[in-house]
């Protein structure tokens, strides 16, 4: 299983919310770069980036993190937020992402993403499903769809899709577990990697994210609040 911590920006630096609520922002490191640095010495590979300004302002916006980061580290990233034209798109692949998260255009434009989809192929597009009671939520999580949390995973696995980021909003950055029955729902139900992320709170919920067979597992708040020591993680990785 995939260790992959997260590193979201707003104006250019490192932050965390709660529940996805920008009133919440905590400042934890105003060089993201310096954090993926600190990421990849402890034998991390992976590196979930997330533009939070642009996920608000439906447009790619902190492009330049993500090129700093992929010049000056090996980490495999996935970016996302904001990603609506194939513009922004390319500016993602460009700056460095090996991969993106398509989230909110894959409600609006589904025909506009399989396209995206097939053209740039399913190991590179990771489907990000992030739900709040089941039902999918957009736009930097401030809107609301009607499609169940299952039924878009299943729509988008009917393209091809391989790799999903779920979150639970209510989970999310809250320090109090991860929606284990909800994963494995999609796990039993599904046949994409499952990438968990939201609530991770100790070194236990990572080891229940791989029990329950999660391909990868997102970690924020956990590790800034050292609520989960890097050291844990470089083990968990090395005895993986």
């Amino acid at each position: 299983m995939k260790i992959i911590p997260a590193i979201d920006i707003i104006d250019g630096i490192c932050v965390r919310l709660s529940k996805g609520d920008y009133s919440t922002k905590k400042i934890y490191n105003e060089n993201p770069v310096e954090v993926a640095k600190e990421f990849e010495s402890f034998g991390i590979q992976f590196l979930h980036l997330v533009d939070l300004d642009g996920a608000k302002s439906k447009h790619i916006v902190n492009q330049k993190i993500l090129e700093k980061i992929a010049n000056e580290t090996s980490l495999h990233i996935d970016f996302g937020g904001g990603l609506k034209t194939e513009e922004d798109i390319e500016i993602a692949f460009n700056s460095g992402a090996q991969q993106i998260t398509i989230g909110s255009i894959a409600v609006e434009d589904p025909e506009y993403c399989y396209e995206i989809i097939e053209k740039y192929g399913s190991e590179k597009i990771i489907l990000g499903a992030d739900c709040e009671k089941r039902k999918i939520k957009t736009s930097g999580w401030v809107e609301e769809s009607d499609k169940d949390i299952l039924d878009f995973i299943l729509q988008y696995q009917e393209k091809n899709i391989k790799n999903v980021i779920c979150t639970d909003i209510s989970k999310d950055g809250m320090l109090e577990g991860a929606s284990t029955e909800l994963y494995q729902e999609i796990i039993v139900k599904t046949n994409i990697n499952l990438i968990a992320s939201g609530g991770i709170s100790c070194i236990d919920d990572v080891f229940k994210m791989k029990e329950i067979g999660c391909s990868g597992t997102i970690i924020g708040k956990a590790i800034y609040e050292n609520k989960i020591s890097l050291s844990q993680l470089k083990n968990f990785i090395e005895n993986a």
